[in-house]
Formats: structure tokens, sequence, C-alpha cells
């Protein structure tokens, strides 16, 4: 996890660049659950070719997971990733916070209060050591969202606040308040 796919995720990344449809100094990257920890696994293990990021409720340490998880995905976790005694290198291996300090991308950070799968104290970890550590990041939690966002008006604030947030760190356009984008009409 974080490994071939990451390589997948670079390979097009480098196919995009040689289209030169696209500037190499303004690509982004985002992703929801999984996808959410391809993201930080990207920003961390790649942090040089990536200008912004947006992560959604994604997973940031495969170990904390366990302890405050839905128990079924923490069975199907202990099954790809083995005992997390006897495989602690495997756990710290695979895990974004692993890897997290190395970015430079500004990173937003979408969440449900209530994830049952990915819990909001993993958005907290990411948030928490970015910023301890100086760095730009930003973070909405959606309450009475699970894993996901089921509210139609939470679907619609987290792709402004995306847009939002891609438009400011890739095309360079000033910030709008996040009062403003939550409250936007459709």
């Amino acid at each position: 996890m974080g490994g071939g796919d990451l390589k997948d995720e670079i390979a097009g990344l480098d196919f995009l660049k040689a289209t030169g449809f696209v500037d190499p100094k303004k690509i982004g990257i985002t992703g929801g659950s999984y996808g959410g920890f391809m993201t930080l696994m990207a920003i961390g293990k790649a942090p040089d070719i990536w200008a912004a990021g947006v992560e959604e409720y994604g997973i940031i340490n495969w170990s904390t997971m366990l302890k405050s998880s839905d128990p079924s995905l923490n069975e199907y976790l202990k099954s790809l990733l083995g005992n997390p005694e006897q495989n602690r290198k495997i756990y710290d291996a695979d895990s974004p916070i692993t890897y997290i300090r190395n970015e430079r991308a500004p990173l937003l950070v979408l969440q449900g209060d209530n994830d049952p799968r990915v819990p909001k104290e993993e958005a907290q970890q990411v948030v928490d050591l970015l910023k301890k550590e100086g760095r730009i990041v930003d973070v909405h939690y959606y309450a009475n969202e699970g894993h996901g966002f089921v509210k139609r008006e939470n679907q619609i604030d987290s792709i402004r606040r995306t847009i939002a947030w891609f438009d400011q760190y890739l095309m360079g356009k000033a910030a709008v308040p996040s009062e403003q984008t939550a409250q936007s009409k459709p």
C-alpha cells in the first residue's frame, strides 16, 4: 500500500507532463478514503512533484486505525498487513505518517465528524502534525457525516472547498473565505 500504486500515480503524472498540456509545477492531488490515504502517501513520499493536495477521510496511521476504527475493517487490515505486533515495520512503512513531514504541498483535509471507518482522529493527527511543523494546512469537519459525505449541501461544500483550494494554490487566485465558500449557492 503506497508502493506500486504510488508508482502508478507518478507514471500518470509523468504522462501528463510529457503531453505538454500541463504545467508540471501546478499539479495537485486529491482523493477520498483509500484515495485520501494515497494523497497523503503521494505528498509525503514524492513531495517535489505536487503543488497542492486535498485529502478526504484518509488513513494517516494504520496502527492508530486499529485502535479506533470499525472492527470488521480492522480484521481486513490485519489480513493485509499481518499481526500489528509482529509486523510493526510493515505498518510503519505503509503509513503516511512515516513520510508526511516531507510534504511541501499545501494540504486541505475534509472529514466527517462521525466516521466509523476512518475516525476523525486520523484527520486530526495530520492537521496537528503539519501545523506543528509550520506547514500550510486547513481542515473542515462535517457535522453528522460519516465515511463520505451523504448530505447534498456537504457534497457541494466539499467540492467548492476543493476547487477553491486548487484555485488558490495551483492557479494563484485569491483565497475565498471559508464562510463564503460554505454559504455560496450552487
